[in-house]
């Protein structure tokens, strides 16, 4: 396995230039927290709507935050993620 390894590392960068290097940047991890916020806020928005009594129902369920905005931010959450992924910032 360690043949292996050594003839398949790249030899053209120099190890500390390799192990200084994250895969993310410090500005990927602020937009991916920045887009963990957004879909939290989603799912916030999404909460309530429900009836104490089981006998009443309760239309406040089906308005347009819960099936229509909250969705959407946690869509916008989720683009927001997988931009910070996978562009890559200097």
């Amino acid at each position: 396995m360690a043949e292996y390894l050594k003839k398949n590392i790249r030899q053209d960068v120099p190890d500390d230039k390799v192990r200084e290097r994250m895969a993310i940047s410090a500005k990927g991890v602020r937009i991916m927290l920045a887009g963990l916020i957004v879909m939290v806020s989603g799912y916030i928005l999404m909460t309530g709507g429900g009836s104490d009594d089981p006998e009443v129902f309760n239309y406040a369920m089906f308005d347009f935050r819960r099936l229509v905005a909250a969705p959407l931010v946690i869509i916008a959450g989720i683009v927001v993620e997988i931009v910070a992924i996978m562009k890559v910032f200097k």
